[in-house]
């Protein structure tokens, strides 16, 4: 074979996922760029300004939150993503045998350690 008939076997074995890739970007700049011409175009002051759910705000969008609904909100992330890993595992269970067993009861007691950590520095709490 020579390099012209190697690139070219190259080209149409990943044609596919590059003709996907193109028709991705395009539906996403055409769907943009027709939003933009459709869209009506009525800049009134009452359209210009803030809107929250329906009612006027009444103070600075910026206000700081406490440092608990981060940490409880990081909990929350790390504790849902330690769960979602059960699935996996229940799925090829009957193939890992013994061992698979014996990892996830680790996995599993080490989620209840840290679990039983944040429960004690009081960090479950919403006060």
């Amino acid at each position: 074979m020579s390099g012209f008939e190697l690139l070219l076997e190259y080209l149409t074995r990943y044609f596919p996922i590059l003709l996907f890739i193109f028709v991705a970007l395009a539906f996403g700049v055409v769907t943009l760029l027709l939003s933009y011409l459709v869209q009506p175009k009525y800049p009134e002051p009452e359209k210009l300004t803030t809107y929250e759910c329906g009612s006027e705000p009444f103070s600075d969008a910026r206000m700081p939150f406490p440092v608990r609904y981060y940490i409880f909100a990081m909990l929350f992330v790390i504790f849902d993503i330690e769960v979602i890993f059960l699935y996996p595992w229940a799925v090829v269970f009957t193939k890992i045998g013994l061992i698979g067993l014996i990892e996830m009861l680790i996995f599993i007691a080490l989620f209840l350690v840290a679990y039983i950590y944040a429960w004690r520095k009081g960090a479950l709490e919403w006060d």
